[in-house]
């Protein structure tokens, strides 16, 4: 992929998205791999916000079991599968433990009919699915001497058991959406990062593109498409309020989490009851709860809400919240006795919500993504809005959104594939053999860690790197004390549009996607880039500062690395 923003005003496209989130690259895809041309622009880098600041979970809806809505839990669990079967590499199953306490509705009783009712609801979540390391197994109750075996220190008083069952887990976000955006570039689209959409070509009654501004040199731009698809997430309102002053009512919350070192809870995801309550459920257990969740070499902490008045762009997180948040934990399951300095970095992003008064405690949340077609709701056609809800649904609300697009380019004929083709290093049949095979070729010459986390990352096309250092000795080595290569950063740059030392440290690489990864490592990484990229050393200086940025500011040392 190469950033070439000529190819966006050298013809007339089929289709314009306005967001490069996971919605926004997997409406890209699912419309490319049907024979539309699509030009997508992204105002930041790709997967930059919410898409890549949530928990990292693929909900298979589980938990809309207690609202009866069984055609979200049937959504959840038809995108969960197809994630698993087109990029095994990028999204696996993850166990979770939920303790019960007490008796009737709080005991193991109502949990398990719970378990066994989505079972039943779920019998082909495993459709198309042959390897055994990636298929979700059925839920089933353990006993209370087993949850105290697995978590001695979990507090035992009331403890009646626990239920287990099985979701997934997405292991680097941002890659998937990268994948997403590869797989419609390899079938002819055009995207570019840091290219704004400031304003719609046409008049009243037809849209018939967008006025763009590159962000990087100020170069206007104009996209000519016969539909403009928004895919904006938490700007898309905002969009089409300032450039046509048109209302389109939304409320988020705010969705933060946060991660801290070390694997908690082993390799079980345990959830912590925290005393909030869902009122929008219909069959309701005592709480809502707060998930301790093992990602890599971390643990995932998350997720508490609050309605976001302010605009998309005032998003923050402050310390003292995350105080109050780690007392909630640490009175759930005092033993864990988790501290501010265990938090290695801060996950915020905006979700669409239900209507909550701005200091409600027991809060509604969003259910269904928005798809608008605004020559219905407004008279203007040509112009599409999606904003979604959870990144699990990304590909099956565009697979919806690029279906009502054809019907009003009056195409027909051309069915969805995406659900079962892989993406770009999704062609492994059986993980653990392939990874297995990876490592003894591959290891003696760079290590176990090295190699996995190329496995995990590229999946079937980790050799696209190791070309690079075949190619370039130099590139072989590790990014300091990391476990990233050389070669991934120079790849970043050259292949996946990676133009600044965010878009490689946060999102092309694991450098600093668990927190941050040490001075020497994002020194030795703007030195890569800027030897690439011919930056000075006061733009060396300039990228740090943003890294840093990143960083909880507890976390950060920044008298140490802004002196590159």
């Amino acid at each position: 992929m190469k950033r070439n923003l000529g190819a966006l005003t050298s013809q007339d496209y089929d289709l314009v998205v306005v967001g490069g989130g996971a919605f926004g690259c997997c409406a890209a895809w699912e419309a490319a791999s049907r024979g539309l041309s699509v030009a997508l622009v992204e105002q930041g880098d790709f997967c930059g916000a919410t898409s890549a600041n949530h928990l990292k979970m693929v909900h298979g809806g589980i938990r809309y079991l207690q609202h009866l809505d069984l055609s979200r839990v049937r959504e959840s669990i038809r995108d969960r599968a197809a994630l698993l079967r087109i990029a095994p590499h990028l999204v696996q199953p993850v166990p979770i433990v939920m303790p019960t306490y007490g008796y009737g509705m709080e005991g193991r009783l109502v949990l398990q009919a719970g378990l066994r009712l989505y079972d039943l609801v779920a019998l082909d979540r495993n459709w198309g699915i042959r390897d055994p390391a990636r298929r979700i197994a059925p839920g089933s109750l353990l006993s209370r001497g087993q949850v105290l075996d697995l978590y001695p220190e979990l507090p035992s008083a009331g403890l009646t058991g626990a239920g287990l069952f099985y979701d997934g887990q997405f292991y680097n976000p941002p890659r998937l959406a990268l994948s997403f955006l590869r797989a419609a570039v390899d079938v002819g689209a055009v995207a570019t990062n840091y290219t704004e959409a400031i304003g719609f070509l046409g008049g009243q009654r037809r849209i018939t593109g967008v006025i763009a501004v590159d962000r990087l040199t100020g170069d206007r731009l104009e996209i000519r498409g016969r539909i403009v698809l928004n895919t904006a997430g938490p700007w898309a309102a905002k969009l089409l309020h300032k450039t046509l002053g048109m209302a389109v009512p939304t409320i988020f919350s705010r969705d933060t989490g946060f991660v801290v070192r070390g694997r908690r809870t082993g390799d079980h995801a345990l959830a912590c009851r925290i005393g909030l309550k869902d009122p929008d459920a219909l069959l309701s257990r005592h709480g809502r709860h707060v998930f301790l969740v093992p990602w890599r070499d971390y643990t995932l902490v998350g997720v508490w809400h609050r309605v976001h008045t302010r605009t998309p762009d005032e998003l923050e997180v402050r310390e003292d919240e995350i105080r109050t948040w780690l007392e909630d934990v640490n009175r759930a399951y005092p033993a864990l006795n988790l501290r501010l300095r265990d938090v290695s970095m801060v996950h915020a992003g905006l979700t669409l919500f239900e209507d909550n008064s701005p200091d409600a405690k027991d809060l509604r949340f969003g259910k269904r993504s928005l798809l608008i077609d605004h020559r219905e709701q407004h008279g203007l056609e040509g112009l599409v809005t999606l904003v979604g809800v959870r990144a699990t649904t990304a590909r099956g609300m565009a697979e919806r959104a690029v279906d009502r697009l054809l019907a009003m380019l009056g195409r027909t004929g051309s069915s969805s594939r995406t659900a079962v083709t892989p993406l770009p290093g999704g062609r492994i049949e059986f993980f653990d053999d392939f990874l297995r095979a990876a490592l003894r070729e591959h290891a003696p010459r760079y290590g176990a860690k090295v190699v996995r986390s190329l496995i995990h990352n590229y999946g079937s096309e980790y050799q696209r790197v190791l070309r690079y250092a075949e190619q370039e000795p130099g590139l072989q080595t590790t990014v300091a004390s990391s476990e990233t290569l050389a070669a991934q950063v120079v790849l970043a740059m050259r292949e996946e549009m990676a133009v600044k030392l965010c878009d490689v440290v946060l999102r092309r690489t694991e450098l600093g996607t668990g927190g941050h990864p040490g001075d020497d490592v994002i020194r030795t990484c703007a030195k890569l880039m800027a030897s690439e990229l011919g930056w000075d050393a006061t733009r060396q200086r300039a990228e740090i500062e943003d890294v840093l940025a990143a960083f909880a500011p507890y976390e950060s040392r920044p008298e140490d690395a802004r002196h590159a």
